[in-house]
């Protein structure tokens, strides 16, 4: 019987930053990509254990879950300890969508006080505490790669990329965290 091959992680081992921000592989993760229609909300809020979000740019988190509300009838819901979110999911017996994207994805942990201005080298929204508050959320751009950003607290942020733009990502992470470095002043 042959042995079950491990996945490995895209950024295993890697480590950056500057002396303003760190730059680290989150831990890994179950994902699903949900899609739902509000009648099934409170369904799929009881058995996630928190309620979805329903505002843009908003989420919700229980201990290692996190909801990221992504638009009015998707979410991309993130469990650190692996639980199996597609099961889970399907156990709330109401109409809903839930397709796993765990080994599509993976997340690098910005932090640090000069986490803002290390993202803004590749992404152009603004993400200061005032419009980009703690728990806020939003799919958006990071250089030429499609990204999930999430403001863990007042200077961290987990940068959800699939994994074939993980590198690239953490490059240019690598170079804005360099540049944080040479133009941030507490």
């Amino acid at each position: 019987m042959a042995d079950v091959a491990t996945r490995k992680l895209p950024l295993a081992g890697r480590h950056g930053g500057s002396s303003t921000v760190r730059l680290t592989p989150a831990v890994p993760a179950s994902r699903i990509s949900l899609r739902a229609p509000a009648e099934s909300l409170d369904g799929l809020s009881s058995v996630l254990g928190f309620s979805l979000p329903r505002r843009p740019k908003t989420s919700a988190r229980s201990d290692s879950r996190y909801a990221l509300w992504l638009g009015p009838d998707e979410w991309l819901v993130i469990d650190e300890n692996g639980t199996d979110l597609v099961r889970l999911a399907a156990s709330a017996g109401v109409l809903h969508s839930a397709a796993d994207v765990s080994h599509r994805n993976t997340a690098i942990i910005v932090s640090g006080p000069g986490a803002e201005a290390t993202l803004a080298a590749g992404c152009p929204q603004d993400l200061s505490l005032q419009v980009f508050p703690v728990g806020g959320c939003s799919r958006t751009l990071f250089g030429k790669a499609e990204v999930v950003l999430l403001r863990l607290d007042d200077e961290t942020f987990r940068l959800e990329v699939w994994r074939s733009f993980s590198d690239y990502a953490f490059g240019l992470l690598a170079e804005g965290a360099e540049d944080a470095q040479n133009t941030f002043s507490p």
